[in-house]
């Protein structure tokens, strides 16, 4: 799952100052899950610039929707009629929603009213943690099942660094040494030897790349083809 996090009321209203009437964008796809762009928090948020704006004595518009998903064109083929009326949109879902109404509709003015933070899981009630950097090339069927990437602030693949302590990391005592935890599930399984293997140079094109990465299914495109 994407994580993101409100931004800070001050920078949405930094973005939409020109503007009078404002349509919230919510998602009811990552962002809603945790808390941050569902249609609870398109309310709230849309309620708090009005309020803010009115302090202002800048009185405010707003309009307020939320889409099953903004990463998805299909879900996006209505926009320009919810804009019909507004000035700007501020989007409540992760970076992809953002970029993808940039790209398919250039003429709307559209702002992040969140910052994506990372790929992560819901461990208990109202806390993320990073599990995964999506980097394509992934290494955790080595690992345990644990991502050396994403929970290792040294990005280590070669074990646990000497700072590490007792088990815990060096960068965040509170935070457990990935890697010491690998090596102990590693260990239980008797498959401690693993270690030893020599693992190929990993591939890091596939993170950070030349440009943006995309995923090609020609089964997909294909089948789609026939079908139309």
């Amino acid at each position: 799952m994407i994580v993101a996090e409100r931004r800070h009321l001050s920078e949405i209203l930094k973005n939409i100052e020109p503007y009078n009437k404002v349509l919230i964008l919510g998602c009811r796809g990552c962002v809603a899950i945790c808390s941050t762009g569902g249609d609870r928090e398109v309310e709230i948020i849309a309620t708090a610039l009005r309020i803010a704006r009115k302090r202002q004595g800048k009185p405010l518009i707003t309009y307020e929707a939320t889409l099953i998903r903004q990463c998805d064109p299909e879900y996006l083929a209505n926009l320009p009629e919810l804009m019909k009326d507004a000035e700007a949109v501020v989007s409540l879902a992760c970076g992809v929603g953002v970029n993808l109404i940039a790209d398919l509709y250039p003429d709307i003015r559209v702002y992040p009213g969140v910052d994506t933070l990372f790929f992560g899981a819901n461990t208990q009630l109202g806390v993320w943690q990073e599990k995964c950097r999506g980097c394509g090339d992934c290494i955790i069927d080595l690992t345990a099942g644990l991502c050396p990437i994403a929970r290792c602030p040294k990005n280590l693949l070669n074990g646990p660094c000497g700072g590490s302590q007792n088990g815990k990391c060096e960068i965040n005592p509170e935070n457990p040494c990935i890697w010491h935890l690998i090596i102990e599930r590693l260990t239980a399984r008797g498959e401690l030897d693993k270690l030893n293997e020599i693992w190929e140079p990993k591939d890091w094109r596939t993170y950070l790349g030349e440009s943006p990465r995309k995923r090609i299914r020609e089964d997909l495109i294909k089948n789609n083809k026939r079908e139309g």
